[in-house]
């Protein structure tokens, strides 16, 4: 605890002293981020295929990429998002200047998943070092390789008192989460979302929770099925389906349901291989609590595809479940991993409402040609964010807000979002000392006319 203790004050007492907040600090920072991250590629390569089996490929699509992009994009527009904004003054306030400064919070906490064990440590620092803030990084110990090198990289990169990684479990999160910062950026799951929400209470720190829960592909009957499989493959077994915007599973018209079946299946041979637990760029489970917990909805519905496992490697076929109901257990919670139930619909209305009385997903993808159908989908149902005939790609342009809304969390990050986040919007009106106008002060008996007026 004291040691806990030391570094949160530590890294108070670095920015108490201002020096983050210089734009050409903020900018030396993200250069250094860039090039520790473009030094350290061969290791970052080594730990999340020791971590989870990660392929180059797409260590380089899903993690590395998305954090170039991000830093390269935050350069570029760090000076202008920094700058005042100025704001009109209404005519009550003659002579006076609005205006809104960009302040940092202070030290901020984040805590990261073992999914994408560096994206999704590195991607919240890129907007907390851009808003001018301390931080501290606590990752996943269930990616221990990463987390070590995540430790490592930044320890031999940055000042301790500027940016520092504590590793550990379950104990060493909770005694973070008794200390005092200014803002927590948590990913991770609801349940364990909950309790990061219920210790910040303590001390009244905002947080932004990127969280999950069941995001549904909806294929409507006019959809372009062998497209629509293979997207929704990729995006469902890529990484082994441990994505939280994942589809959870396929909501299909019962008139495209034969076709997308059999579209999915020459999909996922094509991409992974008659054999995928042969295949070496196949992701693996992260442990085995999550394999057992995975290998136990094997049992539900019927296997059209997949369904192989192998305990040794903490690996399971990509698997194609039909005849699931929505009482089965695979339904009731998020799946987090390579099985992907098909349920059918006649009517997509019916399935909309359906949806819509579940608990909001952290996305949603809808697959069909019809224009007025596609907004009426995007309007009806709420969830974090979504695609139209695709799926995951949204969350890869810096552009978009990503995030979830009510049970899939709250708050958004990536390109400015992720500046906003970490930035307080400060208020200032500057008044004249010209002229003063009478009418604001009690006494005169014209000031209630005139006030009336001005603010009608």
């Amino acid at each position: 605890m004291e040691y806990t203790e030391t570094i949160v004050t530590n890294l108070r007492t670095f920015f108490m002293n201002g020096n983050t907040v210089d734009y050409e600090f903020r900018k030396r920072q993200l250069l250094k981020l860039r090039d520790m991250l473009k030094d350290n590629e061969h290791k970052i390569y080594r730990a999340l295929k020791r971590d989870l089996n990660k392929s180059k490929h797409e260590t380089l699509t899903t993690e590395l990429g998305l954090l170039y992009s991000e830093i390269d994009l935050t350069l570029k527009n760090l000076r202008g998002w920094m700058e005042p904004e100025k704001v009109q003054s209404p005519i009550t306030h003659k002579g006076s200047k609005s205006y809104i400064m960009k302040e940092p919070l202070g030290v901020v906490l984040v805590i990261s998943p073992w999914n994408y064990p560096l994206q999704l440590a590195v991607a919240p620092v890129i907007g907390a070092i851009s808003a001018g803030n301390c931080v501290l990084i606590k990752p996943s110990e269930h990616a221990s390789t990463t987390s070590a090198i995540l430790a490592d990289m930044f320890k031999q990169t940055f000042d301790s008192s500027y940016i520092t990684v504590i590793e550990g479990g379950q104990e060493t999160s909770e005694i973070l989460l008794k200390q005092r910062f200014d803002y927590i950026f948590f990913t991770g799951s609801s349940h364990i979302g909950k309790i990061v929400m219920r210790a910040a209470s303590e001390h009244l720190t905002p947080v932004t929770l990127e969280l999950g829960g069941k995001s549904p592909a909806i294929v409507d009957e006019d959809a372009n099925i062998n497209l629509t499989a293979k997207r929704i493959v990729w995006g469902k077994f890529t990484n082994a389906g441990q994505t939280c915007v994942a589809p959870d599973y396929v909501y299909v018209h019962e008139k495209a349901k034969f076709k997308l079946l059999k579209a999915m299946k020459k999909h996922i041979i094509a991409l992974y291989g008659k054999d995928p637990l042969e295949n070496d760029d196949y992701t693996r489970i992260i442990n085995e609590k999550n394999f057992e917990r995975l290998e136990k909805f094997l049992l539900e519905g019927t296997v059209l595809h997949g369904g192989a496992t192998s305990r040794k490697s903490l690996m399971i076929e990509p698997t194609i479940l039909d005849k699931i109901t929505w009482e089965d257990s695979i339904m009731k919670e998020e799946i987090f991993g390579p099985i992907l139930p098909v349920l059918s619909f006649t009517n997509i209305e019916d399935a909309l409402y359906k949806i819509r009385r579940m608990e909001k997903p952290l996305a949603l993808y809808y697959f069909g040609e019809n224009e007025k159908m596609q907004q009426q989908v995007m309007e009806y149902v709420s969830f974090g964010g979504g695609s139209i005939n695709d799926t995951l790609y949204h969350l890869a342009n810096p552009h978009l807000p990503f995030g979830g809304v009510g049970n899939s969390g709250m708050g958004a990050y990536h390109g400015k979002y992720s500046f906003d986040t970490f930035t307080h919007r400060k208020s200032i009106m500057k008044q004249t000392t010209k002229f003063d106008l009478p009418f604001r002060y009690p006494g005169s008996k014209l000031a209630s006319t005139v006030v009336k007026n001005l603010m009608k």
